[in-house]
């Protein structure tokens, strides 16, 4: 179990110093005013009808940093500081979420598949841990303890595949963000680089966590190996 808590406070560690940076890039952003003068929301409204989209609802959510796009009821949801604020860290986040919401109307096939799976993983990665400790318990007094500690491995598998898939779907709505804010000259040289230096560090989040689930299901498959063979 020490090679557990290990891995966990390694990944921990890192998503903390990756999460802090990112913070202190957007309040470094938020005070890189647009020259345009529109807000968070306009920035969105705009970036949705650019694209034909006119049955996502902007609109705004309480919280730091808890910007997302739900395909379930078709919005986007921008936190009070993107949402109001005129600068070019609102403006590379809106815009971010609408890059979702293009994908969602586009039928972008990574996000289809990262969709079709949140049902099973919103369930599976809460019970993995537990299933796989408790496989490995079993299986000092029985066999039988093996399948349940394989069946904890393939839903930790689905909590890692799921993370994967996030990663083309966040940097893909990245891309699609800043090309569109290039093309359409909705932000300045200086802007743009906020922008998307403010949407690197956001991707970085997801690769941690994506590159975090990895490691813990390794260490899973080491230890179920090993304790078979025992």
């Amino acid at each position: 179990m020490m090679g557990y808590y290990l891995v966990l406070g390694l990944f921990g560690l890192i998503s903390m110093a990756v999460s802090w940076q990112l913070k202190r890039k957007f309040q470094h952003y938020s005070e890189v005013h647009l020259r345009n003068g529109m807000s968070g929301a306009e920035i969105a409204e705009k970036m949705l009808h650019d694209h034909g989209i006119y049955d996502v609802k902007v609109v705004s959510t309480p919280g730091m940093l808890t910007d997302h796009y739900n395909p379930m009821n078709k919005t986007v949801n921008l936190s009070e500081a993107v949402y109001n604020q005129r600068n070019a860290a609102a403006a590379a986040v809106a815009a971010h979420e609408c890059g979702h919401a293009v994908q969602h109307a586009q039928a972008y096939q990574w996000l289809t598949m990262r969709s079709k799976l949140v049902p099973i993983v919103s369930i599976s990665s809460n019970l993995s841990t537990w299933v796989i400790m408790g496989g490995l318990m079993l299986m000092a007094a029985s066999k039988f303890g093996i399948y349940v500690a394989l069946a904890g491995l393939i839903m930790s598998a689905l909590a890692t595949l799921f993370s994967f898939i996030t990663l083309p779907v966040e940097y893909d709505a990245s891309n699609r963000a800043l090309a569109w804010l290039k093309n359409k000259n909705m932000v300045s040289q200086q802007e743009y680089a906020g922008a998307e230096d403010s949407l690197k560090w956001a991707a970085r989040t997801y690769l941690v966590a994506a590159l975090g689930s990895l490691a813990t299901l390794l260490y899973w498959a080491f230890r179920i190996l090993t304790s078979s063979r025992d």
